[in-house]
């Protein structure tokens, strides 16, 4: 009985999932919870070599998966990308958008280059793949688009720069798909990580200080790691959030209220 009531809130049997960035990091911990919780997921990053890893661990784990290479930087290239995407699987059920560019010079050092890539990558990327899904998912009456976040949305701190303010307009594009859209049964929602060890704070992760401070400010005495993401995804791509969206959950250990 207890398996029956949690897989009717929490499974993913017959949905598929997209998830960007999901070759590593944070994404690449959230395609494989996706795909235990039972979604057919396909993975779309730009590393080959990290894309066939991903997919071939799933594989063995049990679960369907595929990959897609391709380049979220340009407007072509992400609907090149969904395009591929959705000719695996179908179209998905679940867009988690996990791909992000952390270039973060000062503000008053930022070029145009630098601001364009920013929000190519992290910003106009999930908006038009919300563009392309989200009025599919409404038709069939589910769909979930999940965004991963920054505590940069909110405050600026280590360099915010653009990145930050990417990452605020992500957390309001997710409002704005939850009010397009959520009347048809479509939530959006953005996860809010605090400081994590992964790939992209490489940099940050070069000053041992700087990273022991950063986990001091958390309530649980430690950083984020990429499996720290996997419940509250699952919960925000299942039936169980259905009556959540247009939220900023934040995954942080407690960053953001200490």
């Amino acid at each position: 009985m207890t398996d029956a009531y949690l897989s009717s809130l929490f499974s993913l049997d017959g949905r598929v999932a997209l998830v960007t960035g999901g070759s590593s990091g944070i994404g690449r911990a959230i395609a494989g919870a996706l795909a235990h919780a039972g979604a057919r997921v396909v993975v779309l990053a730009r590393r080959e070599a990290e894309l066939d890893d991903t997919v071939a661990e799933l594989r063995a784990d049990g679960c369907t998966a595929d990959r897609v290479s391709a380049d979220l930087g340009t407007r072509d290239g992400v609907r090149a990308a969904a395009d591929a995407a959705a000719a695996v699987f179908g179209e998905p059920d679940v867009v988690v958008s996990s791909a992000g560019i952390n270039l973060r010079p000062p503000l008053g050092e930022t070029d145009d280059a630098t601001w364009d890539a920013t929000m190519a990558v992290n910003l106009e990327a999930p908006y038009l793949l919300g563009q392309r899904f989200g009025p599919g998912m409404a038709e069939r009456g589910f769909g979930r688009l999940i965004h991963v976040s920054s505590q940069q949305a909110h405050r600026a701190f280590v360099q915010s720069g653009v990145y930050g303010v990417s990452k605020g307009g992500l957390e309001s594009l997710a409002r704005s798909q939850a009010e397009a859209w959520s009347g048809r049964g479509v939530t959006a929602n953005t996860l809010v990580p605090g400081f994590v060890l992964t790939p992209l704070n490489a940099r940050l992760q070069s000053d041992p200080a700087r990273v022991e401070a950063l986990a001091a400010r958390t309530m649980v005495g430690r950083n984020g790691l990429a499996e720290d993401f996997t419940g509250a995804a699952v919960f925000l791509a299942s039936s169980a959030s259905a009556y959540v969206t247009g939220q900023a959950l934040h995954v942080d250990g407690g960053f953001s209220v200490h």
